[in-house]
């Protein structure tokens, strides 16, 4: 007997589970292709209005992706534009956004924005005590701890605002952020997964 096509929340679980099985490029500096996502006309710039559209459409609610939306643009735009006037639309350059990157995070990204293995893999070999590949909520909270520079604030704040949108968009149905799909966020994957996800779950 044929088997039933998959579901589309078991196809975006396939996927998922295949983003870990790909190598990332240790030569690139992927932390562009994950802020890349937002810049939705593909300009190199990306205008707060277009973070807030990047977060609805992977499932971020409005009063979220409004708060979030401005944290991240005003708190990067200048930042990623050394030497330029502020400005008031406060835009982000997606090439220079290895410039935007703060303290009191994991350090898998490093100073040119280029995916680390041993820190991704410390996340999990100093954290992950219940699951060898996966975090709980309390794992995701130890860790964030376990990261903070001193009188860090900004680092600190923008760190919990990450991993907890993150874990809130992106954990599975026991509740656990598994190792492939936070793979997938540093090199800007799982956005589009989320996004075929949630537009899914739309029409449904």
């Amino acid at each position: 007997m044929a088997s039933s096509p998959p579901s589309e929340s078991k196809k975006l679980e396939v996927v998922v589970g295949d983003i870990g099985e790909k190598p990332i490029p240790l030569h690139e500096n992927v932390l562009q292709k994950h802020a890349a996502f937002f810049d939705l006309n593909k300009d190199g710039v990306i205008y707060p209005w277009e973070t807030y559209k990047g977060l609805r459409e992977i499932g971020s609610g409005v009063l979220l992706s409004t708060g979030v939306a401005l944290f991240i643009n005003l708190g990067l735009s200048q930042s990623t534009r050394p030497g330029k006037f502020p400005s008031l639309l406060f835009p982000i350059e997606v090439k220079n956004i290895q410039l935007a990157k703060h303290g009191s995070d994991t350090g898998v990204y490093d100073t040119e924005g280029r995916f680390v293995p041993s820190k991704f893999e410390e996340i999990f070999t100093k954290h992950a005590h219940t699951h060898p590949n996966a975090l709980t909520y309390d794992e995701l909270k130890e860790m964030l701890k376990a990261n903070r520079e001193p009188k860090d604030i900004k680092g600190r704040i923008g760190s919990m605002a990450e991993w907890k949108l993150l874990f809130k968009l992106a954990k599975d149905k026991s509740g656990l952020l598994q190792k492939e799909t936070i793979r997938g966020v540093y090199d800007g994957s799982l956005f589009e997964l989320l996004k075929i996800q949630h537009s899914a779950d739309k029409k449904k």
